[in-house]
């Protein structure tokens, strides 16, 4: 095929794209790809696979691919494009197992939170016959599984290339053209600086986010139904990346343990800060710190990463219907 697909204003030529891309976990992220590149046509055939029997069968009876098979060895199989979306501590184990079933010349990806150790963990099993470039889509809700999918999730999203060392410059703008056509914006930089930058954009967040909502849950005096019946402000925004998956979570820390303890200690401090000024009574400096803060949040509007609607969006119910008295 040789045409032309407009995203979000730009031409992308088709004949660029793969004839086959493997999908390997079929979660949020990988049900998502697999959605866009079938309704964007971007690939001639989209296989799909996922380490449980429950998952396959779900996609297949969502149609998430033209073919689901049972293994990885299978998906990857004359693959154009092969691209992991498993928990970060697993991509290690899945590049072991699909090296030797490689197509020579095959692109091939993931799009976990952590870079360097997911770089690290699949080149030393990845054969030197394939491009490896590692991405790195920044884009997400609180939900799981293969129902949670959808394919404009990319839109107007950042996704981050991390590029091995021996990547061919034409392999990554390959790449680059395939996630431009799915709506994301395309940055690209080292595996290290990806790290420190989303540990302070993300993952010191959630753990933020993981403690606040514990803390609450271990509250005295507080009764569990209070903290649900009153959560209408900054606690519910906090329980919603709480509620992000566990497994997912576990390992970005683990595995970007040394950016998320650096934006920690600087975290850290800041508070110390915090805590001062309102022991010591210091408005002048909450205030400062405060207006400093709400000028980042305006940049993110302005930027067009999140919506400046009323309570962040959220629908609200109408008023009650009047009762007879209250009629005139």
């Amino acid at each position: 095929m040789n045409w032309q697909l407009e995203v979000l204003g730009t031409q992308v030529n088709a004949s660029s794209f793969f004839p086959r891309v493997a999908i390997i976990g079929l979660g949020l992220i990988g049900s998502s790809i697999a959605r866009g590149t079938i309704a964007l046509g971007l690939a001639g055939e989209v296989v799909a696979t996922d380490g449980s029997a429950d998952v396959r069968q779900r996609a297949q009876e969502l149609g998430l691919a033209h073919r689901i098979t049972d293994t990885n060895a299978e998906a990857v199989q004359d693959a154009d494009l092969v691209i992991a979306c498993v928990p970060v501590g697993a991509y290690g184990a899945v590049a072991k197992d699909i090296a030797s079933h490689l197509k020579s010349g095959a692109i091939v990806s993931d799009v976990g939170s952590v870079k360097a150790a997911v770089l690290k963990d699949m080149a030393a099993h990845l054969p030197d016959t394939i491009d490896f470039i590692p991405a790195h889509p920044v884009a997400g809700t609180e939900h799981s599984g293969p129902d949670a999918g959808f394919a404009e999730l990319f839109v107007n999203r950042w996704c981050i290339l991390t590029p091995s060392e021996a990547a061919s410059p034409d392999g990554i703008e390959r790449l680059k053209a395939f996630w431009q056509a799915l709506g994301a914006n395309v940055e690209t930089m080292t595996a290290e600086h990806h790290d420190l930058v989303l540990a302070i954009t993300s993952h010191l967040p959630h753990l933020i986010a993981y403690t606040i909502v514990g803390t609450a849950e271990e509250l005295e005096g507080v009764t569990e139904s209070e903290v649900l019946k009153f959560s209408a402000g900054g606690f519910r925004d906090f329980t919603r990346i709480a509620a992000s998956d566990p497994t997912m979570w576990r390992d970005v820390f683990l595995n970007n343990k040394d950016a998320v303890l650096e934006m920690l200690g600087e975290f850290q401090e800041d508070l110390s800060k915090l805590t001062r000024a309102i022991r010591r009574g210091d408005g002048d400096a909450l205030f400062e710190h405060f207006s400093r803060t709400r000028a980042i949040r305006r940049g993110i509007l302005s930027i067009g990463q999140d919506a400046a609607s009323p309570d962040f969006g959220r629908p609200h119910q109408g008023l009650p219907p009047k009762g007879e008295d209250d009629k005139p």
